[in-house]
């Protein structure tokens, strides 16, 4: 699994801005490995680590998710932004769901034209 390239971006902005992986996952509670893996696109970007960064270091959402917006939250309100979370959160996966039907599809239709150029091969 890859991560969006634009949120592994924004993600070396944090490790950079928080000393490091080691520091930033000091900092947030997690395992330093959990970070390398999303920084080295061999993990996906998790709500778990997106809601961290967002209470724990005040990081918005709207920036982490989809890079627009203030980066930091100078007032959160806590209900506010766990539905904001959950909200782009939401956004995201019927992105990547739709993003999954289009390559299916075009898997079909690339197996569609494979086929008619067989058969005009055959044919003539």
């Amino acid at each position: 699994m890859n991560s969006d390239d634009a949120i592994v971006k924004r993600m070396n902005v944090i490790v950079k801005e928080n000393g490091g992986q080691l520091a930033l996952a000091n900092a947030i509670g997690v395992d330093q490995g959990f970070i390398s893996k999303i920084v080295n696109r061999k993990q996906e970007m998790s709500y778990y680590l997106i809601r961290k960064l967002c209470f724990q270091l005040k990081y918005s959402p709207e920036w982490l998710i989809l890079g627009t917006g203030e980066k930091k939250i100078n007032k959160p309100e806590s209900a506010k932004l766990i539905t904001e979370i959950q909200m782009l959160r939401t956004e995201v996966d019927i992105l990547h769901a739709r993003m999954r039907a289009y390559e299916m599809e075009m898997k079909d239709l690339r197996r569609s034209l494979n086929l008619d150029e067989e058969q005009q091969q055959q044919a003539g």
